[in-house]
């Protein structure tokens, strides 16, 4: 099962630690999502938060296995429920923090990609790869580049449902263009 699922498990690592980031530098873009939908939220608990998020992406990358891929499927279970609460109550009416200060509301489409990449996590915790995944040789073989480049894409493609494709919506250009001649 490994084999089948290895790169979208690395793109999902890879992201927590991109998604991470940001908001250890400046929670408050998600301390405001998450008082957009009557959650309790503040600096400190974000920060610790995003910190966590951070040590689970680089541990999953690092150290694949059933402990890390069950951590990255309670990440992605977690982020899955705020998007669908936020949905369901129409909070966050801009962008978490998660991929820097974009306004990239949520959508159906972030709530699927955040739904199957702990379900894709999941699969993993419960049948882990047998034994070292990659050691410093295996990685100068030519299928575990084509692995590495199929996880860069797949992390890429993840990020642009998530961040770049809810600007692209109608509402979003508007919004924008608004801005523009406000500005």
């Amino acid at each position: 099962m490994w084999q089948i699922l290895a790169a979208p498990y690395l793109a999902a690592a890879a992201l927590l630690v991109v998604a991470g980031a940001p908001k250890v530098v400046d929670p408050m873009p998600l301390v405001r999502a998450l008082r957009s939908t009557s959650l309790p939220a503040g600096r400190a608990l974000v920060r610790t938060f995003a910190v966590g998020e951070l040590l689970v992406g680089a541990a999953a990358l690092l150290l694949p296995g059933r402990t890390t891929a069950a951590l990255v499927c309670a990440a992605y279970l977690a982020f899955t429920g705020f998007v669908g609460l936020a949905l369901v109550r129409g909070g966050v009416l801009e962008s978490c923090g998660c991929f820097g200060k974009a306004d990239t509301p949520p959508t159906r489409a972030h709530l699927a990609v955040t739904a199957l990449l702990a379900l894709e996590a999941g699969a993993l915790a419960v049948a882990p790869p047998g034994g070292p995944v990659w050691t410093a040789d295996t990685l100068t073989r030519p299928a575990t580049s084509v692995l590495l480049g199929f996880a860069v894409l797949l992390a890429v493609l993840a990020h642009a449902v998530m961040a770049v494709l809810p600007l692209a919506t109608p509402a979003a250009v508007r919004s924008a263009a608004t801005t523009r001649r406000r500005g």
